[in-house]
Protein backbone atom coordinates (compact mmCIF):
# COMPACT_ATOMS: atom_id res chain seq x y z
CA UNK A 1 0.00 0.00 0.00
CA UNK A 2 2.66 2.48 0.37
CA UNK A 3 4.62 1.75 -2.32
CA UNK A 4 1.43 2.32 -4.45
CA UNK A 5 0.91 5.70 -2.80
CA UNK A 6 4.70 6.34 -2.80
CA UNK A 7 4.51 6.43 -6.83
CA UNK A 8 2.20 9.34 -6.40
CA UNK A 9 5.15 11.63 -5.13
CA UNK A 10 7.29 11.95 -8.01
CA UNK A 11 8.51 15.66 -8.21
CA UNK A 12 7.63 16.48 -5.20
CA UNK A 13 10.42 14.47 -3.70
CA UNK A 14 12.75 17.22 -3.15
CA UNK A 15 10.62 19.21 -0.96
CA UNK A 16 9.63 16.25 0.91
CA UNK A 17 13.65 15.55 1.58
CA UNK A 18 14.03 19.41 2.91
CA UNK A 19 11.26 19.51 5.14
CA UNK A 20 12.76 17.11 6.84
CA UNK A 21 16.35 18.26 6.98
CA UNK A 22 14.81 21.79 7.84
CA UNK A 23 12.85 19.47 10.87
CA UNK A 24 15.91 18.45 11.95
CA UNK A 25 17.81 21.55 12.10
CA UNK A 26 14.55 23.04 14.15
CA UNK A 27 14.18 20.07 16.52
CA UNK A 28 18.61 20.42 17.32
CA UNK A 29 18.45 24.10 17.61
CA UNK A 30 15.02 23.97 20.34
CA UNK A 31 16.80 21.50 22.31
CA UNK A 32 19.76 23.68 22.41
CA UNK A 33 18.27 26.77 23.86
CA UNK A 34 17.17 25.46 27.02
CA UNK A 35 21.03 24.39 27.52
CA UNK A 36 22.12 27.77 26.61
CA UNK A 37 19.44 29.19 28.90
CA UNK A 38 20.24 27.41 31.48
CA UNK A 39 23.76 28.46 31.59
CA UNK A 40 22.35 32.22 31.29
CA UNK A 41 20.70 32.05 34.15
CA UNK A 42 23.33 30.51 36.49
CA UNK A 43 25.73 33.64 34.98
CA UNK A 44 23.19 35.79 35.86
CA UNK A 45 23.01 34.32 39.52
CA UNK A 46 26.88 34.07 39.61
CA UNK A 47 26.97 37.83 39.12
CA UNK A 48 28.79 37.17 35.66
CA UNK A 49 30.04 40.57 34.24
CA UNK A 50 27.02 42.31 31.94
CA UNK A 51 29.09 41.46 28.54
CA UNK A 52 29.47 37.73 28.90
CA UNK A 53 25.52 37.91 29.47
CA UNK A 54 24.85 40.43 26.25
CA UNK A 55 26.82 37.43 24.42
CA UNK A 56 24.64 34.60 26.02
CA UNK A 57 21.21 36.55 25.01
CA UNK A 58 22.75 37.19 21.64
CA UNK A 59 23.43 33.88 21.00
CA UNK A 60 20.03 32.46 22.27
CA UNK A 61 17.99 35.16 20.01
CA UNK A 62 20.47 34.13 16.65
CA UNK A 63 19.51 30.45 17.62
CA UNK A 64 15.71 31.38 18.35
CA UNK A 65 15.61 32.99 14.73
CA UNK A 66 17.42 30.11 13.10
CA UNK A 67 14.99 27.74 14.42
CA UNK A 68 12.24 30.42 12.82
CA UNK A 69 14.05 30.22 10.19
CA UNK A 70 14.11 26.53 9.35
CA UNK A 71 10.45 26.01 10.78
CA UNK A 72 9.43 28.39 8.04
CA UNK A 73 11.05 26.92 5.58
CA UNK A 74 10.08 23.26 6.42
CA UNK A 75 6.41 24.80 6.53
CA UNK A 76 6.45 26.12 2.63
CA UNK A 77 8.41 22.83 1.95
CA UNK A 78 5.85 20.80 3.49
CA UNK A 79 2.71 22.45 2.55
CA UNK A 80 4.18 21.92 -1.72
CA UNK A 81 4.69 18.44 -1.08
CA UNK A 82 2.11 17.42 0.62
CA UNK A 83 -0.28 19.25 -1.56
CA UNK A 84 1.88 18.22 -4.69
CA UNK A 85 1.41 14.71 -3.83
CA UNK A 86 -2.21 15.19 -3.06
CA UNK A 87 -2.44 16.59 -6.46
CA UNK A 88 -0.62 13.77 -8.62
CA UNK A 89 -2.67 11.33 -6.49
CA UNK A 90 -5.88 12.56 -7.80
CA UNK A 91 -4.36 12.82 -11.09
CA UNK A 92 -3.41 9.52 -10.66
CA UNK A 93 -6.83 7.97 -9.59
CA UNK A 94 -8.52 10.22 -11.98
CA UNK A 95 -6.62 8.65 -15.26
CA UNK A 96 -7.06 4.88 -13.61
CA UNK A 97 -10.69 5.92 -13.42
CA UNK A 98 -10.67 6.65 -17.54
CA UNK A 99 -9.08 2.68 -18.14
CA UNK A 100 -11.83 1.18 -16.41
CA UNK A 101 -14.44 -0.65 -18.14
CA UNK A 102 -17.68 -0.62 -17.15
CA UNK A 103 -17.43 -3.84 -15.49
CA UNK A 104 -14.94 -2.29 -13.32
CA UNK A 105 -17.05 1.20 -12.82
CA UNK A 106 -19.95 -1.50 -12.11
CA UNK A 107 -17.81 -2.19 -9.09
CA UNK A 108 -17.52 0.85 -7.38
CA UNK A 109 -20.34 3.13 -6.92
CA UNK A 110 -19.81 6.68 -8.94
CA UNK A 111 -20.53 8.15 -5.74
CA UNK A 112 -18.00 5.98 -3.70
CA UNK A 113 -15.60 6.48 -6.43
CA UNK A 114 -16.33 10.66 -5.67
CA UNK A 115 -15.33 10.33 -2.03
CA UNK A 116 -12.36 8.66 -2.71
CA UNK A 117 -10.91 11.36 -5.00
CA UNK A 118 -12.03 14.03 -2.67
CA UNK A 119 -12.45 13.35 1.12
CA UNK A 120 -10.09 10.12 1.00
CA UNK A 121 -7.18 12.09 -1.03
CA UNK A 122 -7.73 14.94 1.54
CA UNK A 123 -7.13 12.45 4.62
CA UNK A 124 -4.26 10.65 2.93
CA UNK A 125 -3.10 14.43 2.15
CA UNK A 126 -2.96 15.46 5.56
CA UNK A 127 -1.58 12.50 6.71
CA UNK A 128 1.48 12.47 4.51
CA UNK A 129 1.80 15.96 5.85
CA UNK A 130 2.23 14.75 9.53
CA UNK A 131 4.52 12.46 8.41
CA UNK A 132 6.89 14.31 6.71
CA UNK A 133 6.73 17.45 9.09
CA UNK A 134 5.03 16.65 12.75
CA UNK A 135 6.06 12.71 12.64
CA UNK A 136 9.84 13.34 11.99
CA UNK A 137 9.80 16.21 14.18
CA UNK A 138 8.09 14.85 17.49
CA UNK A 139 10.55 11.70 17.75
CA UNK A 140 13.39 13.58 17.16
CA UNK A 141 12.49 16.13 19.73
CA UNK A 142 11.44 13.78 22.43
CA UNK A 143 14.63 11.51 22.02
CA UNK A 144 16.95 14.88 22.31
CA UNK A 145 14.78 16.06 24.99
CA UNK A 146 14.86 12.99 27.08
CA UNK A 147 19.15 12.68 26.27
CA UNK A 148 19.45 16.54 27.51
CA UNK A 149 17.37 16.08 30.63
CA UNK A 150 19.01 13.16 31.98
CA UNK A 151 22.51 14.85 30.83
CA UNK A 152 21.61 17.68 32.92
CA UNK A 153 18.69 16.75 35.85
CA UNK A 154 19.91 13.93 36.90
CA UNK A 155 18.38 12.99 39.98
CA UNK A 156 15.25 15.42 38.67
CA UNK A 157 15.07 13.19 35.15
CA UNK A 158 13.58 10.31 37.26
CA UNK A 159 9.94 12.05 36.99
CA UNK A 160 10.05 11.31 33.47
CA UNK A 161 10.16 7.11 34.34
CA UNK A 162 6.87 7.31 35.90
CA UNK A 163 5.42 10.44 33.74
CA UNK A 164 6.36 8.80 30.02
CA UNK A 165 5.11 5.46 30.65
CA UNK A 166 1.60 6.78 31.89
CA UNK A 167 1.37 9.23 29.28
CA UNK A 168 1.95 6.54 26.48
CA UNK A 169 -0.53 4.36 27.81
CA UNK A 170 -3.05 6.65 28.49
CA UNK A 171 -2.93 8.12 24.55
CA UNK A 172 -2.94 4.49 23.34
CA UNK A 173 -5.93 3.52 24.77
CA UNK A 174 -7.56 6.57 23.37
CA UNK A 175 -6.51 5.83 19.66
CA UNK A 176 -7.71 1.94 20.33
CA UNK A 177 -11.45 3.73 21.48
CA UNK A 178 -11.77 6.15 19.14
CA UNK A 179 -10.49 4.05 16.11
CA UNK A 180 -13.72 1.76 15.21
CA UNK A 181 -15.73 5.17 15.08
CA UNK A 182 -13.38 7.02 12.45
CA UNK A 183 -13.86 3.45 10.43
CA UNK A 184 -17.38 3.59 10.30
CA UNK A 185 -17.45 7.49 9.31
CA UNK A 186 -16.29 6.16 5.86
CA UNK A 187 -19.24 4.46 4.65
CA UNK A 188 -21.56 6.93 5.92
CA UNK A 189 -19.15 9.29 3.55
CA UNK A 190 -20.27 7.22 0.38
CA UNK A 191 -24.18 7.01 1.64
CA UNK A 192 -24.80 11.03 2.10
CA UNK A 193 -22.76 11.57 -0.91
CA UNK A 194 -25.24 9.28 -2.70
CA UNK A 195 -28.31 10.72 -1.12
CA UNK A 196 -27.18 14.25 -2.43
CA UNK A 197 -26.29 12.60 -5.87
CA UNK A 198 -29.80 11.08 -6.26
CA UNK A 199 -31.42 13.66 -5.11
CA UNK A 200 -30.10 16.65 -7.24
CA UNK A 201 -30.30 14.47 -10.75
CA UNK A 202 -33.90 13.43 -9.58
CA UNK A 203 -35.06 17.04 -8.59
CA UNK A 204 -37.83 17.37 -10.89
CA UNK A 205 -39.20 13.78 -9.58
CA UNK A 206 -38.88 15.01 -6.11
CA UNK A 207 -40.13 17.95 -6.39
CA UNK A 208 -43.16 16.35 -9.07
CA UNK A 209 -44.26 13.95 -5.97
CA UNK A 210 -43.49 16.40 -3.13
CA UNK A 211 -40.94 14.22 -1.68
CA UNK A 212 -38.79 17.32 -0.36
CA UNK A 213 -39.38 16.50 3.47
CA UNK A 214 -38.86 12.78 2.50
CA UNK A 215 -35.45 13.74 1.02
CA UNK A 216 -34.74 16.33 3.94
CA UNK A 217 -35.31 13.37 6.34
CA UNK A 218 -32.86 10.83 4.20
CA UNK A 219 -30.55 13.45 3.89
CA UNK A 220 -30.77 13.83 7.65
CA UNK A 221 -30.44 10.55 8.62
CA UNK A 222 -27.00 9.81 6.94
CA UNK A 223 -25.42 13.61 7.71
CA UNK A 224 -26.53 12.60 11.37
CA UNK A 225 -25.35 9.12 11.22
CA UNK A 226 -21.48 11.03 10.30
CA UNK A 227 -22.06 13.26 13.29
CA UNK A 228 -22.65 10.65 15.85
CA UNK A 229 -19.70 9.57 14.40
CA UNK A 230 -17.35 12.06 14.56
CA UNK A 231 -19.04 13.23 18.05
CA UNK A 232 -18.36 9.95 19.82
CA UNK A 233 -14.93 9.73 18.51
CA UNK A 234 -13.84 13.10 18.94
CA UNK A 235 -15.11 13.00 22.54
CA UNK A 236 -12.48 9.97 22.99
CA UNK A 237 -9.26 11.98 21.59
CA UNK A 238 -10.45 14.93 23.68
CA UNK A 239 -9.61 13.21 26.53
CA UNK A 240 -5.77 13.77 24.85
CA UNK A 241 -5.95 16.58 26.56
CA UNK A 242 -6.64 16.31 29.91
CA UNK A 243 -3.83 13.46 30.22
CA UNK A 244 -1.41 15.60 28.44
CA UNK A 245 -2.04 18.55 31.25
CA UNK A 246 -2.62 16.37 34.67
CA UNK A 247 1.27 14.86 33.53
CA UNK A 248 2.76 18.05 32.59
CA UNK A 249 1.37 19.71 35.85
CA UNK A 250 2.49 16.27 37.92
CA UNK A 251 5.92 16.31 36.28
CA UNK A 252 6.17 20.12 37.05
CA UNK A 253 5.42 20.05 40.59
CA UNK A 254 7.82 16.71 40.97
CA UNK A 255 10.65 18.76 39.59
CA UNK A 256 9.98 22.17 41.57
CA UNK A 257 9.81 20.51 44.84
CA UNK A 258 12.77 17.75 44.40
CA UNK A 259 14.52 20.18 42.45
CA UNK A 260 14.33 23.27 45.00
CA UNK A 261 14.64 20.53 47.40
CA UNK A 262 18.67 19.21 46.35
CA UNK A 263 19.00 23.26 45.39
CA UNK A 264 18.94 24.17 49.16
CA UNK A 265 19.99 20.78 51.27
CA UNK A 266 23.29 21.14 48.85
CA UNK A 267 23.56 24.79 48.43
CA UNK A 268 23.76 24.26 44.40
CA UNK A 269 26.16 22.23 44.05
CA UNK A 270 23.78 19.13 42.92
CA UNK A 271 21.17 21.26 41.51
CA UNK A 272 21.04 25.22 40.57
CA UNK A 273 18.14 27.27 39.63
CA UNK A 274 19.63 27.25 35.49
CA UNK A 275 19.35 23.64 35.59
CA UNK A 276 15.59 23.26 37.13
CA UNK A 277 14.57 25.96 34.44
CA UNK A 278 16.20 23.49 32.07
CA UNK A 279 14.27 20.73 33.34
CA UNK A 280 10.75 22.43 32.98
CA UNK A 281 11.52 23.33 29.56
CA UNK A 282 12.44 19.62 28.44
CA UNK A 283 9.53 18.23 30.39
CA UNK A 284 7.16 20.37 28.17
CA UNK A 285 9.00 18.96 25.17
CA UNK A 286 8.66 16.02 25.78
CA UNK A 287 5.01 15.83 26.86
CA UNK A 288 4.15 17.81 23.99
CA UNK A 289 6.08 15.75 21.46
CA UNK A 290 4.24 12.77 22.88
CA UNK A 291 1.16 14.43 22.66
CA UNK A 292 2.02 15.63 18.93
CA UNK A 293 2.99 11.31 18.50
CA UNK A 294 -0.71 10.08 19.21
CA UNK A 295 -2.22 12.83 17.56
CA UNK A 296 0.07 11.50 14.74
CA UNK A 297 -0.97 7.90 15.16
CA UNK A 298 -5.00 8.57 15.22
CA UNK A 299 -4.98 10.47 12.34
CA UNK A 300 -2.64 8.34 10.64
CA UNK A 301 -4.70 5.25 11.78
CA UNK A 302 -7.83 6.92 10.77
CA UNK A 303 -6.21 7.73 7.21
CA UNK A 304 -5.27 4.34 7.16
CA UNK A 305 -9.06 3.52 6.02
CA UNK A 306 -8.85 6.24 2.98
CA UNK A 307 -5.36 4.68 2.10
CA UNK A 308 -7.00 1.53 1.33
CA UNK A 309 -9.55 2.54 -0.41
CA UNK A 310 -7.39 4.66 -2.69
CA UNK A 311 -5.28 1.70 -3.38
CA UNK A 312 -7.97 -0.06 -4.37
CA UNK A 313 -8.80 1.89 -7.62
CA UNK A 314 -5.13 2.28 -8.11
CA UNK A 315 -4.39 -1.71 -8.16
CA UNK A 316 -8.23 -2.38 -9.83
CA UNK A 317 -6.94 -3.73 -13.32
CA UNK A 318 -9.15 -2.97 -15.96
CA UNK A 319 -11.03 -6.02 -17.29
CA UNK A 320 -10.31 -5.29 -20.88
CA UNK A 321 -6.96 -4.14 -22.31
CA UNK A 322 -5.06 -3.47 -25.43
CA UNK A 323 -3.95 -6.45 -27.00
CA UNK A 324 0.11 -6.78 -28.00
CA UNK A 325 0.08 -5.96 -31.73
CA UNK A 326 -3.18 -4.28 -31.75
CA UNK A 327 -4.35 -3.43 -34.83
CA UNK A 328 -4.77 0.42 -35.65
CA UNK A 329 -7.44 0.53 -38.45
CA UNK A 330 -10.88 -0.52 -38.92
CA UNK A 331 -11.33 -1.44 -42.42
CA UNK A 332 -15.25 -1.25 -42.74
CA UNK A 333 -18.73 -1.19 -40.69
CA UNK A 334 -19.40 -4.73 -41.99
CA UNK A 335 -20.44 -6.58 -38.33
CA UNK A 336 -20.58 -10.34 -37.11
CA UNK A 337 -21.80 -11.83 -33.97
CA UNK A 338 -20.96 -15.79 -34.08
CA UNK A 339 -21.69 -17.92 -31.36
CA UNK A 340 -21.99 -15.11 -28.66
CA UNK A 341 -23.26 -15.90 -25.03
CA UNK A 342 -22.70 -12.96 -22.60
CA UNK A 343 -23.35 -12.33 -18.55
CA UNK A 344 -22.13 -9.42 -17.05
CA UNK A 345 -20.93 -10.65 -14.14
CA UNK A 346 -19.11 -14.25 -14.01
CA UNK A 347 -21.38 -14.18 -10.69
CA UNK A 348 -24.36 -14.43 -12.68
CA UNK A 349 -26.35 -17.36 -12.83
CA UNK A 350 -27.71 -16.52 -16.22
CA UNK A 351 -26.88 -14.98 -19.86
CA UNK A 352 -27.96 -11.55 -20.90
CA UNK A 353 -27.29 -12.42 -24.27
CA UNK A 354 -27.26 -16.34 -25.59
CA UNK A 355 -26.21 -17.95 -28.55
CA UNK A 356 -26.41 -14.66 -31.02
CA UNK A 357 -25.70 -14.98 -34.78
CA UNK A 358 -25.83 -11.92 -36.94
CA UNK A 359 -24.10 -11.19 -40.44
CA UNK A 360 -24.04 -7.51 -41.28
CA UNK A 361 -22.73 -5.94 -44.14
CA UNK A 362 -21.22 -2.43 -44.23
CA UNK A 363 -23.81 0.58 -44.74
CA UNK A 364 -26.90 -1.30 -43.81
CA UNK A 365 -29.33 0.20 -41.52
CA UNK A 366 -30.19 -2.40 -38.88
CA UNK A 367 -33.46 -2.01 -36.56
CA UNK A 368 -33.25 -3.69 -32.92
CA UNK A 369 -36.89 -3.96 -31.49
CA UNK A 370 -38.45 -5.94 -28.11
CA UNK A 371 -39.50 -5.54 -24.92
CA UNK A 372 -37.81 -3.92 -21.52
CA UNK A 373 -35.23 -6.14 -20.50
CA UNK A 374 -35.33 -8.34 -23.89
CA UNK A 375 -30.72 -7.26 -23.68
CA UNK A 376 -30.90 -4.83 -26.76
CA UNK A 377 -28.75 -2.36 -25.30
CA UNK A 378 -26.26 -5.44 -24.00
CA UNK A 379 -26.39 -6.15 -27.69
CA UNK A 380 -24.88 -3.11 -29.29
CA UNK A 381 -22.40 -2.40 -26.50
CA UNK A 382 -20.42 -5.29 -27.25
CA UNK A 383 -19.75 -3.99 -30.80
CA UNK A 384 -17.34 -0.83 -29.77
CA UNK A 385 -16.20 -3.53 -26.69
CA UNK A 386 -17.86 -1.47 -23.67
CA UNK A 387 -18.11 -5.19 -22.75
CA UNK A 388 -16.46 -8.53 -23.81
CA UNK A 389 -17.99 -11.19 -24.56
CA UNK A 390 -18.61 -14.48 -22.39
CA UNK A 391 -18.38 -16.87 -25.06
CA UNK A 392 -18.37 -16.98 -29.16
CA UNK A 393 -16.81 -13.49 -30.96
CA UNK A 394 -17.49 -10.04 -32.26
CA UNK A 395 -16.09 -9.30 -35.32
CA UNK A 396 -15.89 -5.68 -37.17
CA UNK A 397 -14.80 -4.82 -40.36
CA UNK A 398 -14.04 -9.08 -40.19
CA UNK A 399 -11.68 -8.89 -37.25
CA UNK A 400 -12.29 -9.89 -34.00
CA UNK A 401 -12.94 -6.69 -31.60
CA UNK A 402 -10.69 -7.87 -28.92
CA UNK A 403 -7.91 -7.34 -31.57
CA UNK A 404 -8.09 -3.87 -32.41
CA UNK A 405 -6.52 -1.34 -30.30
CA UNK A 406 -9.40 -0.01 -27.69
CA UNK A 407 -9.01 4.02 -29.31
CA UNK A 408 -9.17 2.87 -32.95
CA UNK A 409 -12.05 0.54 -32.09
CA UNK A 410 -14.31 3.18 -30.30
CA UNK A 411 -13.06 6.14 -32.56
CA UNK A 412 -14.68 3.89 -35.02
CA UNK A 413 -17.86 3.57 -33.41
CA UNK A 414 -20.62 6.45 -32.62
CA UNK A 415 -23.46 5.86 -29.59
CA UNK A 416 -26.38 7.79 -28.92
CA UNK A 417 -28.14 6.87 -25.90
CA UNK A 418 -31.77 7.56 -24.55
CA UNK A 419 -30.34 9.60 -21.99
CA UNK A 420 -27.42 10.86 -23.27
CA UNK A 421 -24.87 13.53 -21.67
CA UNK A 422 -24.34 16.88 -22.28
CA UNK A 423 -21.32 18.89 -20.79
CA UNK A 424 -21.04 22.54 -19.17
CA UNK A 425 -20.32 24.84 -21.64
CA UNK A 426 -21.14 26.24 -25.00
CA UNK A 427 -23.33 24.15 -28.08
CA UNK A 428 -20.25 24.42 -29.99
CA UNK A 429 -18.09 22.82 -27.60
CA UNK A 430 -20.54 20.35 -26.87
CA UNK A 431 -20.74 19.41 -30.36
CA UNK A 432 -16.79 19.65 -31.02
CA UNK A 433 -16.53 16.44 -28.24
CA UNK A 434 -17.37 14.51 -31.61
CA UNK A 435 -15.11 16.32 -34.08
CA UNK A 436 -12.63 18.64 -32.15
CA UNK A 437 -11.34 20.29 -35.42
CA UNK A 438 -14.74 20.43 -37.07
CA UNK A 439 -15.40 23.96 -38.96
CA UNK A 440 -18.47 26.11 -38.36
CA UNK A 441 -19.85 25.02 -41.53
CA UNK A 442 -19.80 21.25 -40.53
CA UNK A 443 -21.29 21.74 -37.20
CA UNK A 444 -24.11 24.13 -38.37
CA UNK A 445 -24.50 20.87 -41.44
CA UNK A 446 -24.47 18.04 -38.54
CA UNK A 447 -27.50 20.06 -36.89
CA UNK A 448 -29.16 20.81 -39.98
CA UNK A 449 -28.99 17.04 -40.28
CA UNK A 450 -30.00 16.02 -37.06
CA UNK A 451 -32.81 18.67 -36.86
CA UNK A 452 -31.57 20.42 -34.23
CA UNK A 453 -30.96 23.95 -36.04
CA UNK A 454 -34.74 24.60 -35.99
CA UNK A 455 -34.02 25.65 -32.11
CA UNK A 456 -30.81 26.33 -32.40
CA UNK A 457 -31.13 29.58 -34.45
CA UNK A 458 -33.61 30.64 -32.37
CA UNK A 459 -31.82 31.16 -29.11
CA UNK A 460 -30.37 34.49 -28.66
CA UNK A 461 -26.66 33.10 -28.41
CA UNK A 462 -27.14 30.41 -31.22
CA UNK A 463 -24.23 28.26 -31.65
CA UNK A 464 -22.29 29.86 -28.40
CA UNK A 465 -25.49 29.37 -25.82
CA UNK A 466 -24.50 28.30 -23.12
CA UNK A 467 -25.62 24.20 -21.52
CA UNK A 468 -25.59 24.05 -18.12
CA UNK A 469 -24.43 21.25 -16.68
CA UNK A 470 -26.07 17.57 -17.52
CA UNK A 471 -28.09 19.69 -20.26
CA UNK A 472 -30.80 21.11 -17.51
CA UNK A 473 -31.41 24.44 -19.60
CA UNK A 474 -32.33 22.36 -22.79
CA UNK A 475 -35.90 19.82 -23.34
CA UNK A 476 -35.53 16.13 -23.32
CA UNK A 477 -35.90 16.06 -27.20
CA UNK A 478 -33.26 19.10 -27.76
CA UNK A 479 -30.52 17.42 -25.94
CA UNK A 480 -31.50 13.84 -28.20
CA UNK A 481 -30.95 16.18 -31.53
CA UNK A 482 -27.61 17.53 -30.15
CA UNK A 483 -26.07 14.09 -28.97
CA UNK A 484 -27.06 12.75 -32.32
CA UNK A 485 -24.94 15.68 -34.32
CA UNK A 486 -21.99 15.16 -31.86
CA UNK A 487 -22.11 11.69 -33.16
CA UNK A 488 -22.48 12.41 -36.95
CA UNK A 489 -19.64 14.82 -36.78
CA UNK A 490 -17.61 12.47 -35.11
CA UNK A 491 -18.72 10.40 -38.88
CA UNK A 492 -17.95 6.99 -37.37
CA UNK A 493 -18.11 3.55 -39.46
CA UNK A 494 -20.75 2.59 -37.32
CA UNK A 495 -23.30 4.33 -35.99
CA UNK A 496 -25.62 3.37 -33.09
CA UNK A 497 -29.10 5.06 -31.85
CA UNK A 498 -29.77 3.36 -28.75
CA UNK A 499 -33.71 4.71 -28.38
CA UNK A 500 -32.20 8.08 -28.78
CA UNK A 501 -35.22 9.63 -30.94
CA UNK A 502 -37.61 8.67 -28.08
CA UNK A 503 -38.61 12.17 -27.03
CA UNK A 504 -38.80 13.51 -30.49
CA UNK A 505 -42.06 13.14 -33.04
CA UNK A 506 -42.39 11.15 -35.71
CA UNK A 507 -42.11 13.36 -38.47
CA UNK A 508 -38.59 14.56 -36.70
CA UNK A 509 -37.59 11.12 -36.38
CA UNK A 510 -38.15 10.09 -40.43
CA UNK A 511 -36.60 13.53 -41.13
CA UNK A 512 -33.43 12.20 -38.69
CA UNK A 513 -33.31 9.26 -40.64
CA UNK A 514 -33.55 10.78 -43.62
CA UNK A 515 -30.38 12.73 -43.16
CA UNK A 516 -28.46 9.35 -42.04
CA UNK A 517 -28.71 7.72 -45.78
CA UNK A 518 -27.66 11.61 -47.01
CA UNK A 519 -24.68 11.90 -44.79
CA UNK A 520 -23.27 8.64 -43.91
CA UNK A 521 -24.46 6.31 -46.43
CA UNK A 522 -21.53 4.20 -45.81
CA UNK A 523 -22.08 4.14 -42.13
CA UNK A 524 -23.28 0.62 -40.62
CA UNK A 525 -26.31 2.17 -38.51
CA UNK A 526 -28.11 0.40 -35.37
CA UNK A 527 -31.41 1.84 -34.19
CA UNK A 528 -33.01 0.78 -31.08
CA UNK A 529 -36.67 1.83 -30.85
CA UNK A 530 -40.03 1.31 -29.11
CA UNK A 531 -41.69 2.70 -32.62
CA UNK A 532 -41.89 0.35 -35.19
CA UNK A 533 -42.01 3.40 -37.43
CA UNK A 534 -38.10 4.31 -36.29
CA UNK A 535 -37.16 1.01 -38.06
CA UNK A 536 -39.71 -0.01 -40.95
CA UNK A 537 -37.48 0.92 -43.59
CA UNK A 538 -34.32 -0.59 -42.45
CA UNK A 539 -32.62 -3.05 -43.88
CA UNK A 540 -32.67 -5.69 -41.19
CA UNK A 541 -34.86 -5.55 -38.26
CA UNK A 542 -34.06 -7.98 -35.17
CA UNK A 543 -36.50 -8.88 -33.22
CA UNK A 544 -35.13 -9.42 -29.40
CA UNK A 545 -36.75 -11.48 -26.77
CA UNK A 546 -35.33 -12.43 -23.24
CA UNK A 547 -31.82 -12.14 -24.38
CA UNK A 548 -31.81 -14.21 -27.47
CA UNK A 549 -33.03 -13.09 -31.19
CA UNK A 550 -36.61 -13.97 -32.28
CA UNK A 551 -37.19 -13.10 -35.68
CA UNK A 552 -34.96 -11.25 -38.29
CA UNK A 553 -35.65 -9.82 -41.55
CA UNK A 554 -37.38 -6.69 -42.97
CA UNK A 555 -40.78 -4.83 -41.77
CA UNK A 556 -42.85 -6.89 -44.62
CA UNK A 557 -41.32 -10.41 -43.71
CA UNK A 558 -41.78 -9.91 -39.85
CA UNK A 559 -45.20 -9.16 -40.02
CA UNK A 560 -45.75 -12.34 -41.38
CA UNK A 561 -43.31 -14.37 -39.65
CA UNK A 562 -43.15 -12.56 -35.99
CA UNK A 563 -45.56 -12.54 -33.55
CA UNK A 564 -43.86 -9.97 -31.57
CA UNK A 565 -43.30 -8.02 -34.73
CA UNK A 566 -46.96 -7.65 -35.76
CA UNK A 567 -48.21 -7.68 -32.14
CA UNK A 568 -45.89 -4.63 -31.56
CA UNK A 569 -47.22 -2.97 -35.02
CA UNK A 570 -50.70 -3.41 -34.52
CA UNK A 571 -51.11 -2.12 -31.29
CA UNK A 572 -49.18 0.91 -32.71
CA UNK A 573 -51.31 1.63 -35.87
CA UNK A 574 -54.42 0.59 -33.70
CA UNK A 575 -53.56 3.34 -31.32
CA UNK A 576 -53.42 5.86 -34.23
CA UNK A 577 -49.62 6.61 -33.85
CA UNK A 578 -48.93 6.50 -37.82
CA UNK A 579 -52.40 8.22 -38.78
CA UNK A 580 -51.71 10.67 -36.06
CA UNK A 581 -48.32 11.80 -37.71
CA UNK A 582 -49.20 10.85 -41.05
Amino acid sequence: MIKTLAKSIREYKLPSILTLIFIMGEVIIEVMIPFFTADLVNDIKAGAPIELIIKTGLLLILLALISLCCGSIAAVTCAKASAGFAKNLRHDMFSKIQSFSFANIDKFSSTSLVTRLTTDITHVQMSYMMIIRTAIRSPMMFVFSVFMAYTMGGALATSFVVVIPVLIFGFLMVAKKAMPAFRRVFKKYDRLNESIEENVRGMRVVKGFSREEFEKKKFAAASDGITDDFTKAERIVALNTPIMQFCMYFNTVVILFLGSYLTITSAGARVDVGQISAMLTYGVQILMSLMMLSMIYVMITMSLESMKRICEVLNEEPSLKNPENAITKVKDGSISFKNVSFKYSEKAKRFALENINLEIKSGMTVGIIGGTGSSKTSLVQLIPRLYDVTEGEVLVGGIDVRKYDLNVLRDSVAMVLQKNQLFSGTIKENLRWGNENATDEEIKEVCRLSQADEFIENFPDKYDTYIEQGGTNVSGGQKQRLCIARALLKQPKILILDDSTSAVDTRTDAFIRKGFKEYIPETTKFIIAQRVASVEDADMIIVMDNGKISAVGTHIELLTKSDIYREVYEQQVGGGENDENS
